[in-house]
């Protein structure tokens, strides 16, 4: 087994903050294990992989190192020049067994930006690392009946917030989980809205809510990883041990004086659908005003990567997202929602101080 060097992916000062933080207890972070384990069937064929791996940000999330070992004959760390995600690349050349193990231990916060006083708090926004998630991107169209269906559900909102909220209920109200659809949906909006379906799972709920609200000119984001412990809200809101299959899309956007909200109304339908509740239930009400502005963060996430060019160049151009392993076999690309053929396996464990 070839060994790396561990390799680290937050700053000096953000490390020193957590081991010596000053404006809030340790108590309020959790610590997780988070293991993936690739062992790719073909050895003998060349073989390319992505992998995306848990970013950091400062005030709910940090990855505090990322350790690799296996077999690839190439190996290498980097982040996304556009949306600056994490992710791992390995290759083999040579024949023989196609191996990779990677340990990330992250810390996370619960997360809370509940916005107040929202009346004229809107401003033209300067930053160019905000205003790019006002673009359309292939499954993100916002003309049409995209436009359309947002200028409807915000019809007398005028702040960010209110439009955000507007269309937060308007897919909450609208919206349906699917368990039918394999992983987490396509996030294909246009599709939804001209054929009617608005089933999905997270993907597909949560670009609706992204999608809308760029239509109407508010900065919005998915944020793509994975559920690694139990929830405090709901049993079916959490994973723990074997988190394979647990890979959860959010959503988050952005207005002046309140930065980036965090929201997930795919989760409301989740809820709905798996605590067999009505929308109505005072338990599905409760969950609803919690997710605009909360998330727990028994989820670790990844990136804000959407249909972006892997570097190096993948047969599947530009990718949708990462938020699955992605491998390549003989410039073939492996079904990533079977990870018992591909095959992988993600394990997450709590580390308890």
């Amino acid at each position: 087994m070839h060994r790396r060097q561990f390799i680290q992916l937050s700053s000096a000062a953000s490390l020193l903050a957590l081991v010596n933080p000053s404006a809030r207890a340790a108590s309020e972070w959790k610590s997780f294990a988070l293991t993936m384990r690739l062992n790719i069937p073909d050895t003998k064929h060349a073989t390319r992989m992505w992998l995306p791996l848990p970013n950091s940000i400062e005030s709910y999330q940090q990855t505090l190192d990322t350790r690799w070992s296996g077999t690839p004959d190439k190996a290498q760390i980097f982040r996304d020049v556009m949306y600056n995600a994490p992710i791992l690349y390995a290759e083999w050349n040579s024949p023989g067994p196609r191996e990779l193990i990677v340990t990330s231990q992250i810390k996370t916060k619960d997360r809370a930006n509940v916005p107040t006083n929202v009346a004229n708090a809107d401003a033209p926004i300067n930053s160019p690392d905000v205003r790019r998630f006002l673009e359309p991107t292939e499954h993100i169209p916002l003309d049409g009946i995209v436009a359309t269906t947002a200028k409807d559900a915000t019809r007398g909102a005028t702040s960010a917030v209110e439009k955000a909220r507007a269309i937060y209920d308007w897919v909450v109200d609208n919206s349906f989980r699917d368990p039918k659809v394999r992983g987490c949906g396509l996030g294909d909006i246009k599709t939804m809205l001209e054929t009617g379906n608005l089933g999905g799972k997270c993907a597909d709920i949560n670009s609706l809510f992204v999608g809308l609200c760029r239509a109407v000119g508010v900065p919005a984001r998915e944020n793509f990883g994975i559920r690694v412990g139990a929830s405090q809200r709901f049993k079916s809101l959490g994973r723990v041990g074997d988190v394979t299959g647990a890979q959860h899309c959010r959503a988050e956007f952005y207005a002046n004086n309140f930065g980036w909200i965090p929201v997930d109304p795919a989760d409301v339908r989740k809820v709905v659908l798996e605590e067999k509740i009505s929308l109505s239930d005072p338990a599905a009400q409760k969950i609803r005003e919690q997710l605009f502005g909360t998330w727990e963060m028994n989820w670790v996430e990844f990136n804000n990567a959407r249909d972006f060019i892997l570097n190096p160049a993948s047969a599947i151009s530009p990718m949708n997202f990462l938020m699955y392993p992605h491998a390549e076999i003989n410039g073939e690309p492996r079904d990533e929602l079977d990870a018992k053929s591909f095959a992988y396996q993600i394990e997450s464990k709590e580390v308890l101080a």
